[in-house]
């Protein structure tokens, strides 16, 4: 069990195993004491990631522990950039405490908002009130408009049709006049030097001819009333979406709500109540504290035999290359 506790240490931390195995004690209890800050971080971790994949990425459960498991590995592959550090590089401390710092924030934000979630749907009904009427005024305005405009273009066709009927009501019918020119052979006997002769001439005759139609302006009320119909059918889908409007701009605001918007809320929270800023506080000092706990470890820890190790690993070769770079040049 412990070795086994050990190689898991030695798979998170970076360590190796091998050597980890040949040295003190002390190596040991340092592996485990990484280890263990580690696993914390990681927990904390991978709930933040849960937390924020199904809360605002809107992912499912199985996206959320991806979610998780990518926090996880990249809260690891930072705290091994402390842990694996021979050489105490100052400026590797400063940019690991600047990070820790950003990451307290950020996760003390997210955890704050899952504990303060009532609150902030408190507060966020009265953000949404105000979103809504911001958008209300407009486009109710603009709805009226239109029925307006589709009301005026009604009772102009409505009166084309009364028109029209009155016409039809004093003459239901017309007449057409037709009118029709032929030429009617007419025989003619003319007198001439050598006698008498006989020849046709043609005379032209207009026929006029009076029928009775019904009135063609009947035609043109089917087509108005059917375009009145399809007003009227327009004015109420506009009636409909005006009396809707409010409801369907909340729906349709409120299922738009993201990480920003809670954040401005969360804001708004810890500058109006002093207990919420006392909590937020409160986990950030914890994160912050998680975050630089291995840091803060590294900073006081001596150096021991895995490290001495490794250096003596690392000047040997460098030996090793350098005799053989050497022989090279000799021959």
């Amino acid at each position: 069990m412990k070795d086994w506790w050990i190689k898991s240490g030695c798979f998170l931390t970076g360590y190796n195993y091998s050597i980890v195995s040949s040295t003190s004690e002390v190596v040991a209890k340092t592996v485990k004491k990484y280890t263990s800050a580690l696993i914390i971080m990681c927990i904390l971790w991978a709930f933040i990631g849960y937390c924020f994949t199904t809360r605002y990425i809107k992912g499912n459960t199985w996206q959320a522990i991806i979610g998780a498991l990518i926090l996880i590995i990249l809260v690891i592959q930072i705290e091994r950039q402390i842990i694996l550090a021979l050489n105490k590089n100052k400026l590797l401390f400063i940019f690991r405490g600047t990070i820790a710092l950003m990451m307290a924030i950020i996760g003390s934000i997210i955890i704050d908002q899952i504990l303060f979630k009532e609150d902030i749907e408190q507060k966020k009904i009265l953000v949404l009130q105000n979103k809504v009427n911001e958008v209300y005024g407009f486009r109710a305005a603009e709805l009226k408009r239109q029925i307006a405009e589709i009301d005026s273009t009604i009772f102009k066709k409505e009166s084309d049709v009364n028109v029209l009927n009155e016409d039809l009501a004093k003459n239901p019918t017309t007449k057409v006049v037709t009118t029709q020119r032929t030429n009617i052979p007419v025989p003619t006997t003319m007198l001439d030097s050598t006698g008498t002769s006989n020849i046709i001439r043609t005379l032209p005759q207009t026929s006029v001819t009076v029928t009775t139609i019904p009135n063609p302006k009947q035609e043109l009320i089917t087509p108005i009333n059917d375009q009145i119909k399809y007003l009227r059918d327009q004015k109420k889908l506009k009636d409909s979406a005006l009396l809707q409007l409010r409801a369907n701009l909340e729906q349709d605001i409120s299922s738009k709500v993201g990480f920003l918007d809670e954040l401005d809320i969360m804001k708004r929270l810890l500058t109006d109540s002093s207990a919420a800023l006392i909590v937020w506080i409160i986990w950030f000092l914890l994160l912050l504290g998680l975050e630089l706990l291995i840091m803060f470890s590294k900073m006081g820890e001596k150096r021991n035999d895995y490290d001495a190790t490794i250096q003596h690993q690392m000047a040997l070769r460098l030996k090793r290359l350098e005799l053989m770079d050497r022989t090279t040049n000799k021959y």
